[in-house]
C-alpha cells in the first residue's frame, strides 16, 4: 500500500497494534529517478519518511488484510489506503533462505566467507564471519574502505583500536594482517559478544570491551592505529575520546562518512589537535574514508 510522508510512521505503528506481525516502510520510488536516500544519525533530527512510501505488512494466514487496515486507519484518523498487491508466502526453511543472501565477498586480497560456505580460495586470507546481532558483514562501502586501508598499510607490531567494532570485522582483519595487539570497543554488549565469537572462529586474539572499560588494565595506552567506522555526527562527538587513545605518531582512520560531511569532520578534529590533518584517503560512491597521521610534539596551551 502507498501512503504519504506524514502518515507512514503512525499508520505503521497502528498496523502493529491492529495485529500485523511486521511492517516495513520503503521508498516507493526506489530504483527510479525520484529515489531519495535518507540517512539518519545521532545528533541530527530524525529523517522524515519519503514523499511516497510503500508499506509492506506481514499478516498471519488466518488474518484478512482489509479489517486490519481499516482498524489501523481508524486509530490514526485516516482513510484506509488502497492495497496495491497481496501475496501468500509459502512456508519454507527461513534459516536457509536467510543464509542464501550471504555469499563470499572479496575486498582487496581479503575474502569474507560465511562459516557454512567453503572459501573460494582456500589459500587466500579468509575471514570467517557470520551475520548476526552486530553490524558489519563487509558489504557496506564504509566497511570495505576501512578493510582496504588496513591492507594498504603495514600493521606488523602495531597496536590497533577498532572503536565501534560491531561484528569485529575490522579488528579481526587487523589481527590477521599482523597487528601486534588489537582492541575492539562497542556500546552494545551483544556486539562485543558477537565480535568475540567471530574472533574465536578466526583463531585471532582480540579483546573487546565497553568504552568505559577501555582504560582498565592498561588498555588505554596509546594506539598506533585507531579505526572508527560509525557515522559523521557521532565521530564529531567522539573526537576527544578517539584523540585521547591515539599515539603521538599514530594514524586515525574514520569512515561511515558521506563526501559532503568530510570537510566538517576534518575541521572538527583539526581544531582539537592541529597536529592531525585528516584528508579523504579513498571514496566509494557517496561514502569516503578519511585518514591522517598525528605528528609533532603536543601543543602547549
Amino acid at each position: 500500500m502507498l501512503v504519504e510522508t506524514d502518515a507512514a510512521d503512525a499508520l505503521g505503528d497502528a498496523l502493529l497494534e491492529a495485529g500485523a506481525m511486521s511492517v516495513s516502510v520503503e521508498d516507493a520510488d526506489a530504483g527510479g529517478q525520484d529515489e531519495h536516500p535518507l540517512f539518519g544519525e545521532p545528533g541530527c533530527d530524525p529523517p522524515l519518511a519519503w514523499k511516497r512510501n510503500r508499506l509492506r505488512v506481514l499478516l498471519r494466514p488466518d488474518q484478512k488484510p482489509e479489517p486490519v487496515l481499516q482498524r489501523a486507519a481508524a486509530a490514526v484518523g485516516r482513510t484506509a489506503p488502497v492495497l496495491v498487491a497481496r501475496r501468500l508466502l509459502a512456508d519454507q526453511d527461513w534459516v536457509r533462505a536467510s543464509q542464501s543472501q550471504f555469499a563470499p565477498l572479496q575486498v582487496g586480497r581479503l575474502w569474507i566467507v560465511p562459516s557454512w560456505i567453503d572459501p573460494p580460495e582456500p589459500q587466500a586470507l579468509n575471514l570467517r564471519l557470520d551475520p548476526g546481532l552486530a553490524f558489519g558483514t563487509g558489504t557496506h562501502p564504509s566497511t570495505q574502505l576501512c578493510l582496504l586501508w588496513l591492507q594498504a598499510h603495514p600493521l606488523a607490531g602495531l597496536r590497533v583500536l577498532d572503536y565501534g567494532c560491531g561484528s569485529g570485522i575490522l579488528a579481526i582483519a587487523a589481527a590477521r594482517l599482523g597487528a601486534a595487539a588489537v582492541r575492539g570497543v562497542d556500546i552494545d554488549p551483544l556486539a562485543c559478544q558477537a565480535a568475540r565469537q567471530n574472533s574465536r572462529r578466526n583463531s585471532v586474539r582480540a579483546h573487546y570491551t565497553a568504552p568505559d572499560s577501555l582504560t582498565a588494565n592498561g588498555a588505554a595506552a596509546p594506539f598506533d592505529v585507531v579505526v572508527a567506522n560509525i557515522l559523521a555526527n557521532p565521530l564529531i562527538m567522539l573526537a576527544p575520546v578517539l584523540l585521547a587513545h591515539l599515539a603521538v605518531d599514530g594514524t586515525l582512520v574514520l569512515a561511515g562518512v558521506l563526501a559532503r560531511q568530510a570537510p566538517t569532520l576534518a575541521l572538527a578534529y583539526r581544531e582539537l589537535d592541529p597536529r592531525l590533518a585528516l584528508s579523504v584517503w579513498r571514496s566509494e560512491g557517496d561514502w569516503v574514508c578519511l585518514a591522517g597521521r598525528r605528528s609533532g610534539p603536543p601543543t602547549v596551551a
